[in-house]
């Protein structure tokens, strides 16, 4: 959760710097500390029938049943930086029919995360640039704003691209005008949970439990 939020590029390069100065030649080790669900690697028995099961596997960099080999092998750069653990769309044919009821979309999502909190994720992946878009949303009011969503999405290249691509999606954007399911006046305010410091509150906790889970490891 915290990992997609945006740090800046020296806290993240002495984080990553610690990781590999600590899990030196032992990958397996630090993904198992560090990534949800990351002790079930090692559980994998390369059967292959997450690949097989994954809509998108034909266009992933590396299969799930990839991804688990090489962390065994220690190929921790290669891992980090890829961009295969943010094309899984969360859809568990994997976790569904994987013979040792891996839990392969957590690990997919864990490894996702780990990687941009040690500042490695790929900067130009599209999921990545959306997860970090709805986290700042998200956790700014406690309800995700979808009309300032767009357009942080839209803008996020610069301002003749988004006005492009609001060009572009337009149609869309009158039918769902139309059909009541878009407020143009979201874009001054919103719809917000109403007690903003218990949203706040929770979100320190959570911030203070991953800490300390962190310390542990």
């Amino acid at each position: 959760m915290e990992a997609l939020k945006t740090t800046g590029t020296t806290p993240m390069s002495e984080a990553n710097a610690a990781a590999t100065l600590r899990y030196r030649n032992n990958f397996l080790k630090e993904v198992e500390a560090h990534v949800e669900d990351g002790e079930w690697v090692k559980m994998c028995m390369q059967c292959g029938v997450c690949a097989g099961s994954c809509p998108l596997g034909a266009h992933w960099e590396h299969t799930p049943q990839k991804i688990f080999m090489m962390i065994r092998a220690g190929k921790r750069d290669e891992v980090l930086r890829s961009d295969a653990m943010w094309m899984c769309t969360s859809c568990y044919n994997c976790v569904v029919r994987c013979p040792r009821k891996l839990p392969i979309t957590q690990i997919m999502h864990g490894i996702a995360s780990y990687a941009q909190k040690l500042g490695l994720a790929p900067k130009m992946q599209p999921t990545r640039d959306f997860s970090i878009q709805f986290w700042k949303n998200a956790t700014r009011t406690g309800r995700v704003n979808e009309l300032k969503l767009t357009m942080g999405l839209y803008f996020k290249d610069g301002l003749m691209a988004g006005i492009k691509q609001g060009w572009n999606m337009r149609k869309v954007a009158l039918g769902l005008i139309k059909a009541g399911r878009l407020n143009p006046f979201e874009l001054f305010g919103g719809h917000q949970c109403k007690d903003q410091q218990g949203i706040a509150a929770m979100l320190k906790k959570a911030r203070e439990i991953e800490e300390r889970k962190s310390a542990k490891s």
